[in-house]
Order: C-alpha cells, then structure tokens, then sequence
C-alpha cells in the first residue's frame, strides 16, 4: 500500500499539492504501459516516466528576433531603464535568459515596423558601424557570453544585379559576416533571406562561399519562410539534392503552430522529421503582450511533442517602436516610451523562463517524459549532457480541473529534492508568475503535485533560478514633452537622432551642405532598395509621441541635393507601412502640395500651388501649423494656404524625400500653438463595459480597460462573436467627483470598422442614476474625435454610449478615451450615417426567412446573407469559379406586401464581389417570379436600395447580373414591407 504525505503550498492565487511517495503498488498495465495509475484513495493519477536514458532529440534554446525596426526605440532609453530591459531579456538566471539572437542584416527596406540599416549600401564600399544590430548583440553577449547569434535579411540593397535571388546575395551575407568579426562577434546561424521564398541554387553558393571564406562553422537555417499550410515545403526539394542536402544544417519555418492562434497544435513533417536536422520555429509572434504567453506556453511544450521541434524564436524580443502600428505590443517586454524610461514586462518572459533557467543548449528531450495528460496538460522533460540534472516543464492551459500528476525517476537521474516553480496564466498579473512554490523530496525516485488549470510549471534539480525585480520608476501617461527640438548636433550611436524611428530608407547624422555649419539629418539611400513584401513608399523617418494634441506647429529646414522634392509630416496618427497624417510636399521647381494620406496610404489633396522655386544645395524653412480643424502650410515665412479639414487631429512628426536621393533637414522644431486639454490621469480610473470581447482573438484581446492604458494599440470592444446589439457603453470611475467639461475618443489606429459614429456621453455621481450631457455624430474616421460639453459639470462616473457605429461587425471599438477638465475644441464632428435603411420602419424578420443561391462558396453560404452580421457574407463560388450572374433566393416564411431589398455589401474593406448591376424578381409559390426592379449600383461598402410597388410575396430574389472583378456578394440582405 503507497504511503503518501501531503504538503500544500498557496501563494496569491496559486495552490499546489506536493505528495512525498514512498514505494507504491500500481496496476500492472499501469506500471507496464504508463498513464493513468491510482493513488490510495483510488483516484486517477496520471504518471510521467523520466527515463534518463531514453534519450530524445538535442535541445537547440529559446530565442528572441530583433527584426523590422522591433528594437529601434531601445537604444535610446535612459539608464538604469535599458540596463534592466536588456536583464531582462538577456542575464542568465534573472529574466527570459534567451540562448539565441537573432538579428536582421539590414537592407535600408521597412522590414515590418520600420527599416534597419545596411552595412552595403553600393557594391563598392562596406561600413561595419552602422546599425544597432550589432549594440544589441554586444550587450546580449555581455549579460550571456554563451548566446548563439543567429543573422537574417528581410529586403535587400538594389545594386543587386541579378534580382532578389543572386550572386549579389551571397556576397552580401559574406561581407555582413564579415563585419560580424570586425565587430567582435562570432555567427552561429545564417539564413538567406526572410519570408521571401527559397532558391536552392543561392543555398548551395552561400554554403560554398562560407567554406572558402573562412566561415564553415556557420550553419545555414532554411528556409525561414511564413507558409502555411505549405509548412516545411522546401525539404523534398532539399532532400533530392544531395549538394543541397549538404548545405542545410537546420531546417527552420515560421508560426509552425499557427500564426496569432492559441497554438494548440503544432504542424510537424515526415519527411523533415526524418531528415534527422534540427527543427526550428524560426519565428513564433508572441501576440499582444498581454495575452501572449498562454499561447507561448502551449508552443513551448507542444513544439517537441507534436512535430520535434527544438528550437523556438520569438518575434518581437521587444516591442520598441511607436505604438500608432496595429500590432504594437507584440514582444517579450513593451518599450515604446524612451523619453520617460517606461517600460513593461510581459507574462512571456516568464514562459521562456520557465525552459530557459532550468535547461541549456545541448540538453536531451526524453522521449517517454513528453506527451499529454488526459486531463489535458502538455509536458516535456530534458536532462543535462554533463550531469544527472533534469528539468519537467508542464502547461496546463486546456485543463479544466486539477490533476494528480505522479512523477517516476529512473536511467541515472538526480535524486536530489525538486524545486517546483509555477506561473498563474489565466490572470493578466506578472505578480503571480515565476514563483518558487518550494521542494519536494522524491522517495524511491517518485513523488506527485496536484497541478492546477491555467498554469505552466517547471520541476528541476537544478537551482540559480531568479525572477528579476526591476522596475521602471515612470508613468505610462508621461508624454515626450513640448516644445520639442532636434538641431542633429548630439546625435547618438550609429547617427541616429534620439527617437527618431525610419519607417523606409535611412536617415543618418552627417556634415551639412549648402554652406551651413554643424551637422544634418541626411537621407542616405541612393539606389532603391528590393522591397520585403512590395513595400511602396519613399524614404520616411518619424519621431515624437504617437499621442500629442495635435495643437502644435512643426518646421525644418530643407535642403534638396538634386532636383526633385521634401515632405514634412504631422499629426501622424498612424504608421502602418506608410505614414497617415498631412503632408506638406514643396519641390525644387516650387509646386507644392499639401494632402492628407490616409491609413491605406490613400492621398487626398487638400491645397496646391506654385512659388519661387527650391532649386537644388540652398536651404529652406517649411511648416505645418496646426489648430483645431486649420491647417497652415508654410514656406520661408509665407502662407502657402489653410485648409479646414479632420482626418488627423493627434500625432507625431516626420520627415519625407520624395526619391531615392539625398537631402538634408536640420533644425526641426515641434511648438504648442493653443493649449493641451487637462486630462484625468489614466491611472486614477477603472473602467466597465456592457459588454467585451475577453477571448484571444488573433493576438488580441478586448477588455474595457484597454481603453485608459495609454496604448494606441490596445483597445476595448463590444463582444462581436456573437455580437452585443448596440446601444454598447463604457463607463469609466474617475476615482472621485471631478469637474468634467467633455471627453476625447480615439479609435483603433487602423481599425476597419467599429468606429464610433453615433454617440451619447452621460455622467453620474453614483454610477447609478446617468444624466445625458451631449449626444451627435463622429466622422468614420480614426482621428481622434471630442464630444464638448456645452458647460463643466461635476462628476465621478463618465459613460460613452454608442448608438452607431462604422462597418461590420456592428461592435464599437476604442483605443483611449480620455476625460477632459477644460473646455474641448470640436473635433470629428459629422452627420447621421447615411443608411436608407431606416426609412423602412417595417422589414421582414430575419428569423422568419431562410436563403438559397445558385452559387455559394464554403464557409461564405447563403443563409450568411441574413444572419444578422454584416461582417459574414454570401459569395458565390471561386473555387471552382463560377461567374455571375448568380441569384440569391428568400424565402419569408410566409406572404408580405414587400416594398424594397436593402443591400449591403461586404464592409471588409475589400470591394471585391460588390454587386453593380442587378434585378430583383418576387413570387408567391417559388416557381412563377416577376421582375419588379433593376437597375446599377455604386460599386463602394454604402447600403443600398432596390424599390418598387407594394407587392405581395413570400419569395424574392436578387439576381447579381455583374460585380467588381466579376465577383458578387453581400454581407446582408433585408426585406422591406407595408407593415
């Protein structure tokens, strides 16, 4: 009969049992076969058997990817603030403890978030300074001299000759390798380019080429692609050749348990399995921050037991660029407020933790200690090369209830007593995350825990392990100050302006031109780059807090080197592959414009003219004055012309050239031109919702208190699956009565719908008893929007009310709300939506209808056309593809005197498949149909109208004769009558 002795640790909201075993009696299938045992009192126990010498797979590390600008924001955070982030990330023992770097060799290209430099910008000349790569791997091999460095390029310079894929590539990773030893440093992994395909030709010279030049210690990662469900695509092709064969050392793929999932199953290959290689995921997004980890964890432990994988890379190591991009957040630690030395540290680098302080490269996975529970936890184990160490990580994320896990020893491991560590992941806290709950003393080689759901565990005989304690002594809501000025006189490392972030191209400190003393900001690239994913933009460099009131003017000196023309930027509100805000265009013929580009890249000119010419090496003073709805140009002095206009309202600054040239600006100056509203601080608030979307949904989540964290990223919704029918609110405590005098309202920086357009603002000094302040219409745009109260009122509680709201799904999405003390300036406002639906007070209920269509593809049928959310829709078939026309059939469930169809297309931003031409046929016994409209539609997202005489029918049918790009949809279809 087993013996056991029970002892319960709590520790905030963690409760562990660990059981001291003696020897104990199990069922012979048991104890043959492993799995579910008994304990004592005859309840199932699920046994883990760590075999020290059934030996698995070799353990390459965990790593982080500092890639596409993610870490430009980091090397100007202040000390002690980047001393701690880089801890954090790097120092054994104390943080993530990452084993692998792996850095971006740069190619002057807007790589995702931005652009890194180019060691090689012309075939003829290297310079090994450039960059910040190479900082960043020197204070990684500081903290852990043991790193493995691993480099990769996304774009690449356009001196290349032969294209993307050529010769020219090889000597470019050559000359960067080269720079690597320039620089101190030795390269253990090379890939050849990032998520662009693979060219086994470039593989083979690659490897040739690093034999001959003294490199053949490096090994070669392939094929770095992003290509699901064509994971591991590459390896037949790698296998059938055998020069090839020789040249790949590691086979690694992205998202290889799917990208922005909860990864619950990781996709494995026979034939990359059996190539005997090391499998990496070589890039694994760690999604928002804040929700990250519980995926991190699952991949951590599922990436061995699904598909062999051991080796895991996490982009972004950091999130250290401006958060007006919609995946900011994304990375082990958010950096994004260098000015205040702000910083966060997510729950994933406790995760990495939990593998990387109690394991190192070269550990063995062993094979029977990895699998799964019934009760749905995932475990893996590993043991030292070098000693009788182990280490047990187990994930219980998809459990539901505790589960009695009996541990069983054997094959020459440590006896020594197990320190057990544990991570809540089901709360947002990193309070309760890697903690040392205590040890256990095996008896005979075994002992239990009772392991909880929603955590992740680490068992070891190992010891060092520490969970770091620092903190940045900032707020969140701390604002780069104005005014702002940068003269380029005391640049930074590597010439780059402090916060100054290129979104495309390369901007870099050097001597001014055109008779001018001191130093410039200079536009570097003069051969346009080969873009990573057909970015299309001029060289663009921007700075300042996403999150200024964009009550400011900003001006620069210019200077073009040779004929062509500048951009400034202001109110730059978002910055996603392009950089929305106005835009101030001056040449050197003197034409000029002044337009406004939206998140999409989308110009839309507001003024433009004619004045003295720039010419070319003279310098000139331009500005952008901004006040309310004015916008000023400005050239040398003179008004060029002012627009009233609201797309951008908030933001930061930029700098543009308008072509691969050089140009110089120097003197940039960002001034207040009216007051900052006072705004309740964030931080004395807590906010509620009629309803939220909580679930990880593709990286997110969308909890109401999103929406005062001071995080352009981050945002608060409704619940959109299923929808929560509007009216949808957000009620935010300021703490205390204050006196309120309005409000302001940011959507999400590219949200596609969600924006709110129809509003309410009401307040209250109990939460209870609500008084309406104002009510009216926003414009759908992301610019941040006013609601002013026609005077300050006291109150504690202030609710927004969505009554409308833009695109589908029909759920209101907020990034920051703030709450003003001072009287508001009117912004965004606009009109009711333009909707002709409302003028039929009297439609078919969509309960009584059913659909049918001539064509429908899977998963877009025709019943989607009347479920009630406009953000599903009936397509008719692509694959196979079947043209229009095509009809979609209702059946009303009964006879109705029908007066109209309103039409909505697909609001996903996508016109393809809106219906342009169209007839409308009704019936009362489905089989004889009368035509009683048709006619054309605009081919945009508006809702539209087909009318006739009241008629009775129980069926109608809309014929879609023609749409755009000879595809027809619709999101929904409603069915008006008499009443």
């Amino acid at each position: 009969m087993a013996r056991t002795t029970g002892l319960r640790w709590a520790i905030g909201s963690h409760a562990l049992v660990l059981a001291l075993s003696a020897p104990f009696a199990m069922s012979p299938a048991a104890s043959e076969a492993g799995g579910r045992a008994n304990d004592s009192n005859g309840e199932a126990v699920h046994t883990i058997r760590v075999d020290g010498t059934d030996l698995g797979r070799r353990f390459d590390g965990v790593g982080g990817v500092s890639a596409g600008g993610s870490s430009r924001l980091l090397l100007d955070y202040p000390e002690p603030e980047r001393s701690q982030i880089l801890d954090y990330l790097f120092k054994p023992n104390y943080g993530a403890s990452l084993d692998i770097l792996k850095v971006e060799i740069g190619g002057d290209v807007d790589a995702t978030v931005g652009a890194e430099a180019s060691h090689m910008r012309t075939p003829d000349e290297v310079d090994c300074s450039r960059g910040y790569e190479w900082w960043l791997m020197r204070e990684a091999k500081k903290r852990n001299p043991e790193i493995a460095l691993y480099g990769l390029p996304w774009g690449a310079p356009g001196w290349f000759e032969g294209g993307y894929w050529s010769k020219d590539r090889v000597d470019y990773l050559v000359a960067w390798l080269e720079c690597a030893r320039e620089n101190g440093f030795t390269i253990d992994y090379l890939g050849a380019a990032n998520e662009s395909g693979f060219d086994a030709e470039v593989t083979k010279r690659l490897a040739s080429a690093l034999e001959e030049q003294g490199f053949g210690d490096v090994k070669i990662v392939a094929t770095d692609n992003h290509n699901p469900p064509n994971y591991w695509f590459a390896v037949p092709d790698i296998l059938a050749d055998p020069e090839l064969d020789a040249a790949v050392d590691v086979l690694g793929e992205h998202d290889v348990c799917v990208w922005r999932t909860l990864q619950r199953e990781c996709h494995a290959s026979g034939e990359a399995l059996a190539s005997g290689r090391p499998l990496w995921d070589s890039e694994n997004s760690t999604q928002d921050y804040d929700v990250g980890a519980q995926p991190l964890a699952r991949a951590m432990n599922r990436h061995y037991i699904d598909a062999k994988i051991t080796g895991n890379l996490n982009w972004a190591l950091v999130s250290a660029w401006y958060d007006n991009f919609p995946i900011g957040g994304t990375g082990l630690i958010v950096a994004e407020r260098p000015w205040s030395g702000y910083y966060e540290v997510g729950p994933s680098v406790w995760v990495d933790a939990h593998t990387t302080q109690f394991t190192d490269p070269g550990w063995h996975y062993l094979e029977s200690a990895s699998g799964y529970s019934p009760g749905g936890a995932s475990h893996v184990a590993l043991r030292s090369p070098t000693s009788d160490d182990y280490s047990i990580i187990i994930e219980t994320l998809d459990a539901v209830e505790p589960e009695t896990i009996r541990v069983e020893v054997t094959g020459g491991l440590s006896t020594v007593p197990v320190s057990v560590w544990s991570s809540d992941l089901a709360t947002e806290s990193t309070d309760d995350d890697f903690i040392a709950l205590g040890t256990v003393e095996p008896v005979d080689g075994r002992y239990e825990i009772t392991v909880e759901p929603g955590h992740l565990y680490t068992l070891s005989t190992t010891s060092g392990q520490v969970k770091g304690t620092a903190r940045p002594d900032a707020d969140p809501s701390e604002q780069l100050r104005l005014p702002y000025t940068e003269d380029f006189e005391r640049v930074g490392p590597f010439g780059l302006a402090r916060y100054f972030a290129d979104v495309h191209g390369a901007f870099e400190a050097v001597p001014c031109a055109g008779g001018r003393r001191g130093r410039c900001y200079e536009q570097q690239v003069t051969i346009e780059p080969l873009t990573w994913h057909n970015t299309a933009m001029p060289p663009t460099t921007i700075v300042g807090d996403p999150r200024w009131w964009g009550d400011y003017e900003v001006s620069v000196d210019a200077l073009l080197d040779r004929p062509g023309h500048v951009e400034l930027l202001g109110r730059v509100d978002s910055q996603q592959h392009n950089a929305a805000g106005y835009h101030l265009r001056v040449a050197h013929d003197g034409t000029w414009s002044l337009f406004s580009q939206d998140v999409r890249g989308q110009d839309r000119t507001l003024a433009s003219g004619t004045t003295q010419p720039l010419g070319t090496k003279r310098w000139h003073r331009l500005a952008l004055r901004f006040r309310g709805e004015h916008v000023t140009a400005v050239l040398d002095g003179a008004v060029l012309d002012t627009v009233e206009d609201a797309e951008h309202t908030t933001g930061q600054v930029g700098l543009r050239v308008g072509g691969w040239q050089r140009a110089q600006f120097d003197n940039l100056r960002v001034v207040p031109t009216g007051p900052r509203p006072s705004l309740v601080p964030h931080s004395t608030m807590t906010a509620t919702a009629t309803s939220e979307h909580p679930e990880n949904d593709f990286g997110h989540n969308y909890l109401a208190e999103h929406a005062i964290d001071d995080h352009l990223w981050s945002t608060w919704r409704s619940r959109f699956d299923p929808v929560a029918p509007l009216p949808q609110a957000i009620t935010l405590d300021l703490g205390k009565p204050t006196t309120v005098a309005g409000i302001t309202y940011t959507p999400a920086v590219t949200a596609s719908a969600g924006v709110i357009v129809g509003y309410t603002v009401a307040v209250s000094g109990n939460g209870t008893d609500f008084t309406e302040v104002t009510n009216g219409y926003w414009q759908a745009t992301l610019a941040t929007k006013t609601a002013a109260f026609e005077r300050p009122v006291q109150a504690r509680y202030v609710r927004l009310e969505a009554t409308a709201v833009h695109g589908c799904p029909q759920a209101p999405i907020v990034a920051e709300i703030n709450v003003s003390r001072t009287p508001l300036p009117v912004l965004g406002q606009g009109e009711p939506p333009s909707d002709p639906g409302p003028r039929f007070p009297h439609l078919v209920p969509r309960s009584r209808m059913t659909a049918t269509a001539t064509s429908q593809q899977p998963g877009y049928e025709a019943e989607r056309a009347i479920d009630g959310n406009c953000g599903t829709m009936w397509h008719q078939s692509w694959s196979p593809y079947t043209p229009p026309p095509q009809s979609l059939t209702l059946d009303l469930g009964g006879d109705w005197n029908t007066i109209a169809l309103v039409y909505q297309p697909r609001q996903d931003g996508n016109a393809n498949g809106v219906i342009t031409d169209y007839d409308v046929a009704v019936s009362r016994d489905g089989v004889s149909f009368q035509t009683v409209a048709e006619g054309s539609w605009t081919a945009d997202a508006s809702v539209k109208v087909a009318e006739w005489s009241a008629t009775p029918a129980r069926y109608v049918r809309l014929t879609a004769r023609s749409g755009v790009n000879g595809h027809v949809s619709a999101a929904e279809i409603a069915i008006a009558h008499t009443g």
